[in-house]
């Protein structure tokens, strides 16, 4: 059969390599075209766009950007109308995707939904368009099947695929000493930081994150770089600290990581996964951030805290991200008191989730709707 796969940004790209790696197992003739990254394009998928090409972030950049979009919207509608997929597959990134299931809709394609848009945080008149448009849904928290089932929509909760890609990782992840020889670290304890994919939202978290590093001299602090962004980019931000940065490895980073200060999004919930505490971050732009607070429900902005329903992990947002709360907040998780109660949170975390397998369950759920 023939596939076309769209996702929006890096972790969309690591869940949709999965689940095409599993779709090949329970169809030997798939046929991939994608709009993704270099994972899916590894796993045979034939790359029309790259997210890095398709990242913009809030509202101002988004209005910014307005006419790159809708070109590749259209583009986007073109190519599908001559690749003639049997399916189109949609990874979350929902602006753009929505739009794109109500085309292929339309034009009598099938279309599924593999990680939901969080409409369960904001625009839930968007569950018109996907009960219209998208002929199934694959979700990956628990929560969003309850919420979904309010709006008497049956979906497939198929439990959460970075289960998965850690599990498939571990022993791949260096071991503390190899790790330290290949960074070029000493032997002082590591605080990882995550301060997220895109230039935009980087250039705002990290240099409040590396105000850190004078304050806690006996740590070293190592930044995980995003695959998308030049290295350029970062050194320019680092040139004026002590700190460390690798690519391509934020998962070994955490293995060795002693804590850890993350820019809020899927990050919040890889970092709980590997046992790392946490400080959670956020600060957008003013715009976007005035707007967002006005029209967003939700208690919490870390999936950690939404998963769990209550405050496992301290976030700091938008004014309260500064340094004089960033330092008392990471004073409090290198503690070793706080980090037992954390890790014990963390441990029922996983249980919620459903176990491993997602896309193994995704991928054998889409063939059998399909056949």
């Amino acid at each position: 059969m023939k596939y076309y796969i769209i996702a929006g940004e890096a972790s969309g790209d690591l869940h949709a390599s999965n689940l095409m790696k599993e779709l090949k197992k329970e169809d030997t003739s798939a046929d991939f075209r994608i709009w993704g990254g270099d994972l899916m394009q590894e796993q045979g998928g034939v790359l029309v766009k790259h997210y890095r090409d398709l990242a913009f972030m809030g509202f101002a950049e988004v209005i910014a950007n307005l006419s790159t979009i809708l070109k590749n919207l259209s583009f986007c509608k073109k190519d599908i109308q001559a690749f003639k997929p049997d399916v189109v597959i949609l990874v979350d990134y929902p602006g753009f995707n929505l739009k794109i299931a109500r085309f292929a809709h339309e034009q009598g394609i099938k279309v599924f939904y593999y990680i939901s848009p969080q409409v369960w945080a904001w625009k839930k008149s968007r569950v018109k368009a996907i009960c219209r448009d998208v002929d199934r849904m694959f979700v990956i928290l628990p929560f969003e099947k309850d919420f979904y089932k309010t709006y008497n929509v049956d979906v497939d909760f198929v439990g959460h695929p970075l289960l998965d890609a850690i599990q498939n990782e571990t022993e791949k992840l260096s071991a503390p000493e190899d790790f330290r020889l290949k960074n070029s670290l000493d032997n002082r304890p590591v605080i990882a930081l995550l301060p997220g994919s895109r230039k935009q939202e980087i250039s705002k978290m990290l240099r409040v994150m590396l105000s850190m590093v004078p304050e806690f001299p006996e740590y070293q602090f190592v930044v995980a770089g995003a695959p998308s962004v030049p290295e350029d980019f970062y050194r320019e931000v680092l040139s004026r600290t002590k700190a460390n940065i690798v690519f391509g490895a934020t998962h070994d980073l955490l293995q060795n990581a002693h804590a850890a200060l993350v820019t809020s999004g899927t990050a919040t919930l890889e970092t709980a996964l590997m046992n790392v505490p946490e400080v959670v971050c956020y600060k957008g732009g003013y715009l976007s951030y005035q707007i967002a607070k006005r029209i967003v429900d939700i208690k919490y902005i870390s999936l950690v805290n939404l998963i769990m329903d209550k405050q496992i992990v301290v976030e700091l947002i938008q004014n309260d991200f500064n340094q004089k709360r960033l330092k008392s907040e990471l004073l409090k998780i290198i503690d070793e008191k706080n980090r037992d109660s954390l890790l014990k949170n963390y441990k029922l975390l996983k249980s919620r989730l459903g176990g491993s397998g997602a896309s193994a369950k995704a991928a054998k759920l889409m063939i059998r709707y399909l056949s």
